[in-house]
């Protein structure tokens, strides 16, 4: 951001002389100029509106009901109890789900 200030200051040529001078990128100036001619957040925001991933759940609506098909012949346990045993492992269900065209990882499928 001080880099896009001071060219800012320069004026015309200001992005060249300042990149030549400090190493940055022409484009990384650009960019942080860009930055600072956008309007300030508030304080209670980190980030733009819509910023940030998107759930899963609004990528591939169908990915719940998959995951509990592949998971239901395998569950054990109470089955009035909110918690899910499976034998299936988090790598199979991935696996499982990637095969269905529905991508995801291990992680996620936790």
């Amino acid at each position: 951001m001080l880099a896009a200030t001071e060219a800012m200051e320069i004026g015309y040529g200001g992005v060249s002389l300042v990149s030549q001078n400090c190493g940055l990128s022409r484009v990384t100036i650009t960019k942080g100029i860009g930055e600072l001619s956008m309007p300030t957040l508030s304080e209670d925001r980190v980030r733009r509106p819509g910023g940030g991933r998107q759930k899963l759940t609004l990528r591939d609506p169908e990915l719940p009901e998959l995951l509990e098909g592949f998971v239901e012949p395998s569950t054990r346990g109470d089955p009035e109890s909110p918690l899910r045993w499976t034998c299936k492992s988090t790598r199979t269900l991935a696996r499982e789900l990637t095969m269905s065209n529905h991508p995801i990882n291990h992680e996620k499928a936790a």
